[in-house]
């Protein structure tokens, strides 16, 4: 089989994911202080991600040197898992930042413990729900004319995956407008107790707002792309149009532990006193807010 550089590209990709997200992982993981809902959460999106990452590889690995249809399937099945996961962890962060201002003086309590393990629960086993359609026998390998644009999934399991995103991203786009609405109403009744110019107002709502649109712009042109060829693509289309719209969306995975992990100033620590070589596990930190995160 000749080797396809758009596979190498994904392939690179695949290790770089893997790579990154293992960090966040085994940091998550090995710390006892980062039990709370919010590091659950970036560790449910790293864990999401290094998978992603692995599929990309297995995914390389598998049609290069062990051609099979059924690893195919597989490997198909652990990229549709990790990545729905992956998206669905994205709305469980925004579920959780929104609450995290909306119910400021009840967050910190057993029901949002609770509130963070149901939608863990949910995320992961919708995502693996859906991984398991192509193994149990919803593929276009015998009908090869109900192909979607990724093979071997067919025509209808993309457009529900596609719909299924949409949804999820609707969802994101509201819950952070309103996001917007309750940092402005902070932002200004601190300002007016405090005595604050209008000017450091202005400054402190457009960060809050700058952040918001970073983040959510991010998962929209790395998604947004993909998700509209797959209702619009044909599996007729050259293959060269699916390469070029899911390489963006495999970028995603690769932006997430910048965005939700690196940023973070307690896993800054960790990271810094690893590279350091004195890692506590025990380390003491300030606990901070998932909408500061």
């Amino acid at each position: 089989l000749a080797l396809n550089p758009w596979d190498v590209v994904l392939c690179i990709s695949g290790t770089i994911i893997s790579c990154e997200n293992a960090i966040v992982v085994v940091v998550i993981f090995y710390t006892p202080a980062f039990r709370a809902p919010m590091f659950l959460l970036i560790g449910s999106l790293a864990t999401a991600d290094l998978l992603a990452g692995l599929g990309l590889i297995l995914h390389f690995a598998f049609v290069y040197f062990i051609p099979s249809e059924a690893v195919s399937l597989l490997t198909v099945g652990l990229l549709v898992t990790s990545f729905t996961a992956s998206v669905s962890s994205l709305l469980t962060i925004t579920i959780d930042r929104y609450l995290s201002l909306y119910n400021a003086l009840t967050y910190y309590s057993e029901r949002t413990v609770t509130r963070t393990y149901i939608m863990l629960i949910l995320t992961w086993g919708a995502s693996i729900c859906y991984g398991l359609l192509p193994i149990m026998g919803w593929n276009c390998l015998k009908d090869p004319s109900a192909c979607s644009i990724v093979k071997p999934l067919t025509k209808n399991h993309l457009i529900i995956l596609s719909v299924s995103f949409f949804m999820v991203f609707a969802v994101m786009l509201q819950l952070y407008v309103q996001i917007c609405k309750i940092v402005c109403r902070h932002a200004h009744q601190i300002a007016v107790q405090r005595h604050f110019l209008a000017s450091s107002h202005y400054v402190t709502t457009r960060k809050g707002i700058a952040t918001l649109a970073v983040i959510l712009g991010t998962f929209a042109s790395c998604w947004l792309p993909f998700a509209i060829y797959c209702l619009l693509g044909d599996y007729s289309y050259p293959a060269l149009y699916t390469y070029v719209t899911l390489l963006p969306a495999t970028y995603n995975s690769m932006i997430n532990p910048v965005i939700y992990a690196f940023r973070n100033q307690e896993i800054q620590k960790v990271l810094w006193t690893v590279c350091c070589g004195c890692f506590s596990s025990a380390m003491p930190f300030r606990s901070r807010s998932p909408s500061d995160v």
